[in-house]
């Protein structure tokens, strides 16, 4: 079995105070409960300022606590990472319109890139999480199925899909932050 946590960062707006990247960042763990155990250790050391949203976001965390979570993710063996950065300038103008498929689109390519590296071992089963961004069920039931539908045209026969909230998924939390140093790498330099 072979677990996945898949995680965006960026928007997919296009207007000019729109981000210039839309990032997917997929982590890749033989055991389930690696992520969890990282972020699970981590909160407990933070001071209770810190713990005020309840979860950990990249996006309102301070640098430093970024640093230190991103150096612990960085020493795991078992962590495996994939990403796919869009530049939203080379879009194509009928995706602009339809979010919901450009969003789909880009998962799929990162599922696609993932096959083709041979990370996951043919015949493995294969467990993805990703952060439910939306609450319209129909939405997440598109997303789910073409997913599914494009790992089985690439031959995997076990695949699951599970949608949680970043706030009930420790191992969802660590690989935003992953996301966001690939972000900001690419929309900001840094």
């Amino acid at each position: 079995m072979v677990y996945l946590f898949l995680e965006e960062s960026g928007d997919l707006g296009f207007k000019a105070t729109s981000s210039k990247w839309f990032i997917f960042a997929i982590a890749v763990c033989q055991d389930r409960k690696t992520l969890e155990r990282v972020v699970k250790k981590f909160w407990r050391h933070l001071r209770k300022k810190h713990k005020r949203l309840g979860e950990l976001h990249a996006s309102h965390e301070k640098p430093v606590i970024k640093r230190q979570l991103l150096r612990i993710l960085a020493e795991l063996d078992d962590l495996k990472i994939l990403c796919v950065a869009l530049n939203k300038q080379k879009v194509y103008s009928n995706f602009k319109e339809h979010k919901n498929y450009l969003y789909n689109y880009a998962a799929n390519i990162l599922m696609e890139k993932l096959h083709n590296s041979n990370l996951v071992p043919i015949g493995d089963t294969i467990e993805l999480f990703a952060d439910r961004r939306d609450t319209n069920k129909n939405l997440n039931d598109n997303f789910t199925r073409f997913l599914t539908q494009g790992v089985k045209v690439r031959g995997v026969k076990g695949f699951n899909v599970e949608l949680k909230s970043s706030y009930e998924s420790r191992a969802i939390q660590a690989v935003d932050f992953i996301s966001w140093a690939i972000f900001s790498k690419y929309e900001k330099g840094v």
